[in-house]
């Protein structure tokens, strides 16, 4: 194991080396990159625009956090002079961990070589569960930098490593996209792909601002910058959001055994996993069986944060006891009742009451190591079906998921989220509309 992990890291060392000298800048080398995100309203994915191959070609892929690593339809359309396969037995194919090799029958294009053997990955459909099977490819990305307030120049990095998938991959995708951009703490992955390309001050650490309205651009930050958005009412004034006093940190932890579809035996999970340790409701504990918030030796349980599922899924006992203590607190004093379900929510209730953080509803609260909380309201705890209904945007997982709870995406909009790879921490805001802020307000 000590060798392979020596191995791994000489490996990694002469890819950075090889990529510090292919990573072309505009003027000098960028300390942030960016890319916008938007919501699709028919499926409610996250999706971003990646701009690849020569010539530059944009292409939609459904932002996956915990992504191993990004992967593309190459099946149809696919042309570019810079597009490289990865050779079985190369750096790239030690560095993602594929020792599987093979060729293509067909004649040689893009996610089908002939000329050498190709080494292959398994690019996961997170959404709809299949995997699939396809090379490990090569070719240049174009990412703009950023100062933190508005977009720059472009960058572009030779090389990007990202597995070449089919169209039989791509189900019940947002309309329009042809893969995954896979942001998982993974050597082939899009945050530590771009720190080794860019080096120096460039660092291993990313950043999530969905947006919560469609049609409108959040923002996913790369590298140490500012996070500087105007105000929803006054584009003149502008607060940087890294510089805000209830910014709070907690720990982020590795699951030891791989959540992917397909992996290898003693492979580590790439998703982000925190340490809950308890869920108030109106500030009060609710009742949760504490083992299930702890991952077991068998790599089941605990909390993971997940832009791939919409909403917030938990074990069911855990979610009874949440949507328990929620009546309690709600049906009392509001003055609201219970209302017929809409599907995928099994709770919806009349809500009439509408402050500046969303329908006035009880506050909900994940609490952390050191007692540090992430408070939910309105905005991202309930869901609006009309005017007056709206349900609690939450759902069953079942009495015995892979995962006690993932943190969707809906409970993600309007919140920024900092991801710090190397020093294994998490950053988080809350919601930003206690500052008068969206997501959708930095300045694209």
């Amino acid at each position: 194991m000590a060798s392979s992990t020596f191995n791994k890291s000489i490996i990694l060392f002469m890819l950075v080396l090889v990529s510090l000298c292919q990573a072309q800048q505009s003027a000098s080398k960028p300390k942030a990159l960016l890319l916008p995100v938007s919501k699709d309203p028919s499926t409610v994915q996250y999706i971003t625009r990646l701009n690849i191959g020569t010539p530059s070609v944009p292409k939609t892929l459904v932002v996956d956090l915990g992504g191993r690593y990004t992967w593309i339809d190459c099946a149809k359309g696919y042309k570019s002079s810079t597009y490289k396969p990865g050779n079985c037995g190369s750096a790239p194919c030690s560095l993602a961990d594929s020792d599987i090799c093979g060729k293509c029958l067909s004649a040689p294009k893009p996610g089908c070589t002939t000329k050498n053997s190709t080494c292959n990955l398994n690019p996961e459909n997170t959404v709809s569960g299949p995997v699939g099977f396809g090379e490990l490819a090569m070719d240049k990305i174009s990412i703009q930098s950023t100062d933190g307030s508005k977009p720059g120049p472009l960058n572009s990095v030779h090389d990007f490593i990202f597995s070449c998938a089919t169209d039989m991959l791509i189900i019940d995708f947002a309309r329009g996209a042809k893969g995954m951009l896979g942001l998982g703490r993974n050597p082939v992955g899009l945050p530590t792909q771009l720190a080794s390309a860019f080096g120096g001050g460039f660092r291993r650490k990313f950043a999530i601002c969905l947006p919560s309205q469609p049609k409108a651009n959040g923002v996913i930050f790369f590298g140490d910058s500012p996070y500087i958005f105007h105000q929803i009412d006054n584009k003149s004034m502008t607060t940087d959001i890294s510089k805000l006093p209830r910014l709070a940190y907690t720990k982020l932890y590795i699951n030891p055994v791989s959540t992917a579809g397909a992996s290898r035996k003693g492979e580590k999970s790439t998703e982000y996993f925190v340490g809950v340790n308890s869920i108030l409701v109106d500030q009060k504990p609710i009742r949760i069986n504490s083992t299930l918030l702890s991952i077991n030796n068998r790599g089941f349980g605990g909390v993971k944060i997940s832009t791939v599922n919409p909403y917030t899924v938990l074990e069911s006992s855990i979610y009874s006891s949440l949507v328990k203590a929620f009546e309690e607190a709600y049906f009392p004093g509001w003055n609201e009742s219970r209302v017929k379900p809409v599907k995928p929510f099994k709770d919806c209730y009349t809500a009439t009451v509408r402050t500046s953080l969303g329908v006035a509803v009880p506050d909900l609260s994940f609490v952390f190591e050191d007692n540090v909380k992430w408070d939910i309201y309105g905005a991202n705890s309930m869901v609006e079906i009309s005017f007056d209904v709206h349900c609690l945007g939450f759902l069953d997982g079942g009495s015995n998921p892979r995962t006690s709870i993932v943190i969707g995406a809906h409970q993600l909009e309007d919140n920024l989220l900092q991801f710090d790879l190397a020093a294994n921490k998490l950053a988080f805001t809350e919601t930003l509309l206690w500052e008068g802020i969206r997501c959708s307000n930095f300045k694209f």
